[in-house]
């Protein structure tokens, strides 16, 4: 296998959101590019099923069950991706999820989480690898946001809110990283055959069996995006893709 094959064969990953959906897809994307990888999600079960199917694209694959709700564990899992693989050289902040109620029926608990997971969560991730990606010599940090980051929907306001608030922390995290040949991206990825809004283990497993049905005309696989992800991260050192959005065809949300 040439060079050319595994073009991230000296790096390493973290990935937030790695046992299902982009997050997951883009962990066997940056392995069969050749980059060592770190899966971070809540379920370590999920976790050591995905790591293992991962891990057949010929790369290290580690999985770090913790809850990014919690500001320690987004310390604690940058740490020990260095710490386990090494060096860090790629992040992406994959991770997110919502509770779908108007404005007038969320619980300030509910936004807290959702702020939380979605903002507060790739802030931390961001600030820890930092010095980590100073030492490597610079790297790239990729935010997944959404088109709901960039128009406001209803019964979305805490997910909303958050997706846009992303926009902000990019610009203001590759402004930062820039002298230090940090790249920082945000994308917005239309609709997407996953497994979104189905939080709990066994919604996931239940819903696996019946994805990949939707025609992607009308919602991208996952993979089209984690393809779009590894460009990103394997393009040459200058070269900065500030921000990207990517729908299917005949996307619902955007424009």
């Amino acid at each position: 296998m040439s060079p050319s094959d595994r073009p991230l064969a000296d790096k390493a990953c973290l990935i937030t959101g790695g046992s299902s959906g982009l997050g997951r897809s883009t962990g066997s994307a940056m392995a069969a590019a050749g980059a060592s990888v770190a899966l971070v999600a809540r379920s370590a079960d999920d976790l050591a099923h995905v790591a293992e199917s991962t891990a057949a694209e010929g790369s290290r694959v580690i999985p770090i069950a913790a809850d990014l709700a919690d500001p320690t564990a987004c310390q604690d899992v940058v740490q020990r991706t260095v710490q386990q693989l090494g060096r860090l050289d790629i992040v992406v902040n994959a991770a997110g999820t919502d509770v779908p109620k108007a404005a007038a029926e969320l619980e300030a608990h509910e936004w807290d989480r959702v702020l939380a997971v979605n903002l507060r969560a790739p802030f931390l991730i961001a600030k820890h690898s930092f010095p980590h990606l100073r030492n490597a010599g610079g790297g790239t940090i990729i935010n997944i946001s959404s088109v709901a980051g960039r128009r406001g929907w209803a019964g979305a306001s805490a997910y909303c809110a958050a997706k846009f608030g992303l926009t902000g922390l990019t610009q203001a995290l590759n402004a930062e990283g820039k002298p230090h040949g940090i790249r920082v991206c945000v994308v917005y990825p239309g609709a997407m055959d996953t497994q979104w809004g189905d939080w709990s283990a066994d919604e996931r497993r239940r819903h696996v069996h019946s994805s990949g049905r939707s025609e992607p005309s009308q919602a991208l696989p996952p993979g089209h995006v984690a393809d779009l992800l590894v460009w990103i991260a394997r393009a040459p050192a200058a070269l900065v893709l500030n921000e990207s959005t990517v729908t299917p065809l005949h996307e619902q949300g955007w424009p």
